[in-house]
């Protein structure tokens, strides 16, 4: 089947811009279509996890998202419209990232970002334009798309990618089931500029309100705004309700004044996960894979995981430079990841919402006096950090995590000890990392497999000597205690590891 394009990115949200931008680093120019007729102005998503920022930084787009983002200080309990407990949280993971806080930018500024990314390929996104139907052959995939009012077009695309959200049209062409559920509960959100969240010395801190009757959250955005969210009172049905509603019993029970609002809406939450994430030539990602509560704030970063797990794979498969069963691995390695994430956040949604007993003492009188304390036990803090940073994400049980070395194993995220460990991932491909100087025989494999070689100092939790290949989405794919040139030549010939040069990546 002749192909248009190599890739047909459906959906134009962080999901689908950064696998776009994935594709266009390692060699491919995708073509990325929406349904929407332009970019949407919403906030949305708010929160940017380390692990994001780490991804981002391989496109030397970190820095541009922590200036014009804010950067998460402290956290606090409120009860009864008092600031009862804080917990200081701006470097919470030193020492376990280059990026140990929470950073709060809206969805809109992270997808502006992306786009102008991606415009510095040469590619931007087709706006107006639905994907109608598609059929996937052994050789590619046929898509029928149309522009707002235009005649159908019948495309030809090596693989689709569905990053079309909840309702996406790709999964829903291929019949793929998205079970789950909904919570009763219909929560609101409104983007404000609020007086009298105080906080010790004037700084702006994430908040949460445990009280019996409301569970409320305000997080402090950039040029001084605050997002609200919290649930829609009883007895206020969804389409009667507006800010002006709820504005006098949210100021008397929070003892604030809400001065502006420019973006108000109700919606409830949903937990589902697709029954498969590939199929053929067909993907999903984001959103059109799975959606879980806004617990700890793991969507977007979730699907920007996604988009990176997939895109180096998508690339390789694409160019002819790796096996198909390299892109079964997409599935093999974010699907249990989902699932995980969707019962995690349901039991955390659980605990924050229901309306027992026994949930409001948790709520209002053990939270505020435990958490405080746990958060001062370094343990506890780099525990917290992992999961919500998404840096404890694992894939040790993926056909392309072998070997171990010390305590390091394949599977694990590249274990950060210093800037220059993450020096080598701002280029694409394949790299190789030794801990301590390198025997030549290696030098010469590497050389051969035109291979990137780092040397840096092994850190007190590494075994001095070890070598690992680090896939390119950072993930630690062979690890071994030292070189053994038939094992490495396999497992480079098993899954098409190459480095930048060899693969064609390429930066704009």
């Amino acid at each position: 089947m002749p192909t248009a394009t190599p890739v047909l990115v459906a959906g134009a949200g962080p999901t689908g811009l950064l696998l776009a931008l994935e594709l266009c680093r390692h060699g491919l120019r995708p073509r990325v279509v929406d349904a929407a007729p332009g970019p949407s102005p919403l906030s949305r998503a708010l929160v940017v996890h380390a692990r994001t920022l780490e991804l981002l930084d391989r496109h030397g787009l970190a820095g541009a998202f922590v200036a014009r983002g804010e950067v998460l200080r402290a956290a606090g309990l409120r009860m009864h419209g008092r600031l009862r407990a804080v917990a200081p949280v701006g470097s919470i993971g030193t020492g376990l990232s280059p990026f140990p806080f929470l950073l709060t930018l809206s969805q809109d500024q992270t997808e502006l970002l992306l786009r102008e990314a991606l415009a510095g390929y040469g590619v931007s996104v087709e706006w107006g334009t639905r994907l109608l139907g598609l059929s996937a052959a052994a050789d590619g995939v046929t898509v029928q798309l149309q522009q707002e009012g235009g005649a159908v077009e019948t495309a030809a695309a090596g693989y689709v990618a569905g990053c079309d959200g909840a309702h996406s049209a790709v999964r829903h062409a291929l019949g793929v089931g998205f079970p789950g559920g909904t919570y009763e509960q219909v929560f609101f959100v409104a983007d404000t500029v609020t007086e009298g969240l105080d906080a010790p010395e004037g700084a702006r801190l994430l908040q949460i309100s445990l009280d019996e009757r409301q569970f409320s959250a305000f997080f402090p955005m950039p040029q001084g705004r605050t997002r609200i969210i919290g649930l829609l009172p009883p007895g206020v049905a969804p389409a009667e309700a507006s800010f002006e509603r709820l504005r006098p019993g949210l100021e008397q029970l929070e003892r604030i004044r809400v001065c502006e609002v420019t973006w108000f809406s109700t919606y409830k939450v949903h937990h589902r996960v697709a029954d498969a994430f590939r199929h053929g030539r067909v993907l999903l990602l984001g959103d059109a894979a799975h959606v879980h509560s806004p617990a700890g704030g793991q969507g977007m970063n979730t699907g920007l995981g996604d988009a990176v797990n997939l895109g180096w794979k998508l690339a390789a498969a694409a160019r002819g430079q790796a096996p198909d069963r390299l892109l079964d691995t997409y599935a093999a390695e974010r699907m249990p990841f989902a699932r995980q994430l969707v019962a995690t956040t349901d039991r955390a949604f659980t605990g924050a919402t229901s309306g027992s007993v026994w949930a409001g003492w948790v709520r209002t009188t053990l939270v505020p006096r435990v958490l405080p304390w746990l958060l001062r036990v370094p343990a506890l803090r780099r525990l917290l950090f992992r999961t919500l940073s998404q840096t404890g994400i694992q894939y040790l049980d993926s056909p392309l995590s072998q070997g171990r070395a010390g305590r390091v194993r394949g599977g694990e995220r590249l274990p950060w000890a210093a800037e220059s460990r993450y020096e080598p991932l701002r280029q694409p491909g394949w790299q190789l990392l030794g801990l301590g100087e390198p025997p030549a025989a290696l030098r010469a494999w590497a050389a051969r497999q035109r291979l990137p070689l780092t040397v840096v100092a092994a850190s007190r939790e590494e075994a001095a000597g070890a070598l690992y290949l680090v896939r390119p989405d950072g993930y630690l794919g062979l690890v071994a205690p030292q070189f053994d040139e038939a094992q490495f030549s396999a497992y480079a010939a098993e899954w098409g590891v190459q480095g930048a040069a060899a693969a064609g990546g390429s930066q704009p």
